[in-house]
């Protein structure tokens, strides 16, 4: 394809994506999410990457019949429609609201506390519920945190998901470091001066350590078990949990406690294996919430 061609094309994708989030932000959040949702719910089980989705529920939870899990991968499409379709309204969701669009936070005494006490920390969630939440929920109390950001292909298209990301975290967007060994580095130094450091750990890693997931063995990232043994800094688990229509609650579980046995190799999968651990039991409770659409497990299991 030509330059121009590319340029063209690349000019298309971020106008229809902006004209998209336009209209999203007329509609506002509630009706953004529904719309997003019942289209997703409806078009997405029929895209061949639900098979993916299909194929990771008979291997993690055998006992669900063909008819659960399609309900599961309708919920999945749905959930990711209102994630999208909440996305541009982030920044205007206010706390505590008796009903209707807004968010609560569940344990966000551990927030606060890791406020008081300042110095470094590390998040650990995965793609479940409405994730983009956790960064601006988290700042509200004290905690604002960096993150991992694989960007998007188009530019254009990425410079408009960055900016939304900024006005949710607004006064004071976070750094955000690329996936890869220099983003690792960079984050790590952010961490050893005192920086907050959020990480989605639910993803296969090739390049990761192998641990257990749902009793099947699943390479998983390893940093941010390295950074924080490393660092001796605390790990905060938490998630989303969606209650409706941009309706969501952040929950927040107590700092996990770090393996200390002087073997930094066993320390690491031990540390590795309890994020496994916490994240399986976050997905159990509701399969839906989570993003079934990546080859979790080893390709062998999916041929």
């Amino acid at each position: 394809m030509s330059s121009v061609r590319m340029t063209r094309l690349i000019r298309a994708e971020a106008w229809v994506a902006q004209t998209l989030l336009n209209a999203f932000l007329r509609m506002g959040p509630a009706r953004a999410s529904n719309v997003a949702g019942r289209f997703c719910r409806f078009v997405g089980p029929l895209l061949p990457v639900s098979k993916t989705a299909h194929k990771n529920l008979q291997l993690a939870m055998p006992e669900l019949d063909a008819a659960e899990r399609a309900r599961i991968v309708r919920g999945v499409w749905e959930n990711l429609g209102r994630t999208v379709g909440e996305f541009p309204h982030l920044s205007r969701l206010q706390e505590n609201t008796p009903s209707g669009p807004g968010f609560e936070v569940q344990g966000a005494e551990y927030l606060e506390e890791q406020a008081r006490r300042g110095g470094a920390v590390l998040f650990a969630s995965g793609h479940i519920g409405n994730w983009e939440m956790l960064p601006p929920g988290s700042a509200r109390h004290g905690t604002p945190f960096a993150s991992f950001y694989r960007a998007a292909g188009n530019p254009l298209i990425d410079a408009i998901i960055r900016a939304l990301r900024d006005s949710a975290m607004a006064p004071t967007p976070m750094p955000l470091f690329a996936k890869g060994s220099r983003g690792a580095r960079e984050a790590l130094a952010y961490v050893s001066k005192g920086g907050r450091l959020g990480m989605l750990v639910d993803q296969k890693m090739n390049d990761g350590v192998e641990a257990t997931f749902f009793g099947r063995p699943a390479m998983t990232a390893s940093a941010l078990a390295a950074i924080a043994l490393r660092s001796r800094c605390p790990v905060i688990p938490g998630y989303v949990e969606r209650l409706g229509p941009a309706r969501l609650r952040i929950v927040v579980e107590p700092p996990m406690t770090l393996p200390d046995t002087g073997d930094k190799q066993q320390d690491m999968l031990t540390l590795v294996q309890m994020i496994n651990d916490r994240l399986e039991c976050w997905v159990r409770r509701k399969p839906e919430s989570w993003l079934w659409l990546h080859r979790r497990w080893p390709k062998e299991l999916y041929k």
